[in-house]
């Protein structure tokens, strides 16, 4: 068990949490949710020990282990992956490395074992067993494996994978910890549809209790049977799952906004009685009373309302009817075939999902059509009157760190006028300061908004988007969502997210095996067809 208990917790004068509880029972999954900013991730350090509140205490069950899962890795290197992984159940671990080194010493003829070392052996080989140390490694591998890391590069140093997959391996790494309690900050960031259903399933067979923070809003919801608020400094529980907080919040909120108005109606007889009565002595003791009570009054204050982006695309010429043709497209990556004679066409109007196991070339394939890189051979090509804006992953690279968020807009817009640009960055969430700021400063979400800004508010008719809801939290991924249904344009779209692309498809495209298979339905009905109804 976990108690937070009147928790404050103050950063540059800044108020992040003032007077909070929070509970984490056996058998607990939490799902915590909040506005950026909330303090989602202060709650989590405070938990793990990382730092302690300014007012207020954290108290747990003793010898209770927390793995905390963050999106900073660390320093990666030194090690290999799989070294690196078995070592997230650090005393297992030594152990094996102590045997290892005690078995060395029996085996070596010239310097005899002493009987000191033979009791430590056997003391420490009975530990070892009771921990199931040698299953660790099989642990640790099927672990990667479901994670999307092969087995053929689970022996390479851990230093040779990029950031995206150093993250993986930190999630692996804390899995294979099997800790008594799961803190987990944006655990599906990073993984393919594959991997995160694998993730979910293991998740659901782990025994001890889980607090995430997730913006993929089908993972969190088919996991956390609770959910806790982060706002207004506050932590306040709900006893079901997203869907349940939402209905429940919006219930909350209505009567809390009726017993606002209550009050202020009564405040407001109050004061004009006082108002009316005061110079009348024979009304003094009335009146006297009357101002107590104000004083007295505990005053309710309204929740503020959650900030959330505002997206409406720009008016644009109508596409010809075939938007996008691809034939025969082949692409080769260091002598690894990754598209081996794509065929399709792309419609007006389609809205089509781009799915495939990681690597299969999503990615690939949409820098292709977007005219980014070349094919080894065959063409993809754009249709009349078809313009286009394309999201990467890594679209944010293209900013320029030197410059601010409204310099960068101004940049990309430059035929709009500052009114325009201010207009456009206060619907994505920048306002005031926020405008001032250096896009080197920035975090990955405010990144991504930056570059949906630049892309979304030109008058195109064809999106290509890779991993847009990436950094995004729950309630931008709505907006988003809604906006991309409402475009009046066509859509080929790669994403992780099930809810999103379940609500949003009309068409299906798997690259398999290099191949383009087109399902003429939409998600479920390729979800059912290729029997992954699971997915969902």
């Amino acid at each position: 068990m976990i108690k937070l208990s009147n928790i404050g917790m103050h950063f540059g004068g800044r108020t992040i949490l003032s007077g909070a509880d929070m509970l984490v029972r056996n058998g607990d999954r939490i799902g915590l949710v909040g506005p950026n900013g909330a303090g989602k991730s202060t709650v989590f350090k405070i938990i793990a020990g990382i730092e302690i509140p300014d007012e207020g205490e954290m108290i747990s069950d003793p010898g209770l282990s927390i793995g905390y899962f963050s999106q900073d890795t660390g320093e990666m290197r030194g090690s290999s992956v799989i070294e690196t992984v078995m070592g997230g159940d650090k005393v297992t671990y030594d152990i094996g490395l102590r045997l290892r080194k005690l078995e060395e010493r029996m085996g070596d003829q010239g310097d005899a074992i002493t009987e000191r070392e033979m009791d430590e052996y056997g003391q420490i080989q009975t530990m070892f067993l009771e921990r199931d140390g040698y299953g660790l490694e099989d642990r640790a591998r099927t672990i990667l494996t479901g994670l999307g890391i092969p087995q053929d590069r689970q022996d390479e140093d851990v230093s040779t994978f990029s950031g995206g997959w150093k993250m993986r391996i930190a999630l692996a790494r804390i899995l294979a910890g099997n800790p008594d309690v799961l803190l987990m900050d944006e655990p599906t960031n990073h993984l393919d549809v594959e991997s995160i259903v694998w993730l979910e399933q293991w998740l659901k067979s782990f025994k001890g209790e889980i607090v995430m923070i997730c913006h993929d809003r089908e993972f969190m919801t088919k996991l956390c049977s609770t959910t806790v608020e982060v706002a207004g400094g506050k932590l306040v529980s709900y006893s079901g799952n997203y869907d349940f907080y939402l209905r429940e919040r919006e219930i909350r909120r209505r009567q809390i906004e009726a017993t606002y108005a209550r009050q202020q109606a009564q405040i407001a007889k109050d004061e004009e009685f006082i108002s009316r009565f005061a110079a009348r002595a024979s009304h003094a003791n009335l009146v006297q009373s009357r101002i107590k009570m104000l004083e007295k009054i505990e005053r309710i204050e309204l929740p503020k309302e959650d900030r959330t982006m505002s997206i409406a695309f720009q008016p644009c010429p109508r596409s010809g009817e075939q938007v996008v043709v691809m034939d025969d497209i082949f692409k080769s990556y260091k002598n690894r075939s990754v598209l081996k004679g794509i065929c399709g066409i792309v419609r007006r109007l389609d809205k089509i999902a781009l799915t495939g196991i990681n690597g299969a070339g999503k990615s690939t394939l949409l820098k292709i059509i977007a005219g980014e890189i070349e094919p080894d051979s065959g063409s993809s090509t754009l249709g009349s009157s078809v313009r286009m804006g394309y999201f990467s992953q890594y679209s944010f690279e293209s900013l320029d760190p030197e410059l601010t968020v409204f310099e960068e807009m101004c940049h990309r817009l430059p035929q709009a006028t500052t009114g325009e640009i201010m207009s456009i960055l206060g619907a994505f969430l920048f306002s005031g300061d926020d405008t001032k700021k250096k896009i080197s400063v920035l975090s990955g979400g405010e990144k991504s908004r930056v570059m949906l800004a630049a892309i979304l508010s030109q008058p195109v008719n064809f999106l290509v988007l890779d991993e847009p809801t990436n950094h995004l939290d729950i309630g931008s991924r709505e907006v988003l969502l809604k906006a991309l249904n409402d475009f009046d344009g066509t859509i080929v779209i790669v994403s992780h997210d099930r809810y999103f692309l379940s609500r949003m498809a009309n068409r299906v495209f798997e690259i398999d095996d290099g191949m383009l298979v087109v399902y003429e339905g939409d998600y479920s009905y390729y979800l059912e067809k290729t029997g992954r109804e699971y997915f969902l």
